[in-house]
């Protein structure tokens, strides 16, 4: 017996809806795995409690993937992984991890994650999507998690240390530069090369 087409309609609509989330799921998962490997790829500094990864390069290309939504999502699940325990953030932060590396020293850079990769994801979706456009949208994410992780270790350090200004600037900031304009330039190929293949589809 033929279901009515009402019925039909309705068993449709609900297929494709779980389709979409578990589609929308592997995103996601895939993503977290992402930036896992690349927070894994890092080089501690003796003079900042800050070390050398790829995270930011991560974030960055996603941001150019994915939409704002999923770009975010994707990157408040990575937190809540980091969080809970799993092995995800980077290695060697005073041998904290969970919610206690969530909450040290590079604190503010994991936390500008999600809000960067959104901020990203839209800048790049308002643009021509070309690499100058990339460019920009991705050094605009950059810029926000340098200054967030910055502000957070000042914040941090304080207490302790009393660390003035230029001496946050130098632990934080200064040593990053050259290689996050790598990152930038990187990420930006990757979004502009992905744009010109889903045009050419």
């Amino acid at each position: 017996m033929n279901k009515p087409a009402s019925m039909q309609w309705a068993w449709n609509a609900q297929e494709t809806r779980g389709t979409a989330a578990l589609r929308a799921g592997g995103i996601v998962l895939v993503g977290t795995l992402f930036v896992a490997a690349c927070a894994h790829v890092s080089i501690p500094l003796y003079f900042t409690p800050v070390p050398l990864t790829l995270q930011p390069f991560a974030v960055l290309v996603l941001g150019l993937l994915l939409g704002p939504r999923m770009a975010f999502a994707t990157l408040l699940t990575y937190l809540a992984e980091g969080a809970v325990g799993l092995p995800v953030f980077a290695p060697g932060a005073a041998g904290l991890s969970g919610m206690a590396h969530l909450l040290g020293p590079t604190g503010g850079y994991l936390m500008a994650y999600p809000v960067a990769a959104a901020l990203i994801a839209v800048l790049w979706r308002r643009s021509n999507r070309k690499f100058g456009w990339g460019l920009i949208a991705a050094a605009a994410g950059d810029a926000l998690i340098l200054t967030t992780g910055a502000v957070w270790l000042a914040l941090w350090t304080h207490g302790a240390t009393h660390a003035t200004a230029a001496t946050v600037f130098t632990q934080a900031v200064l040593p990053f530069l050259p290689g996050e304009a790598l990152k930038i330039a990187a990420a930006a190929g990757v979004g502009a090369g992905a744009s010109r293949i889903r045009r050419a589809n």
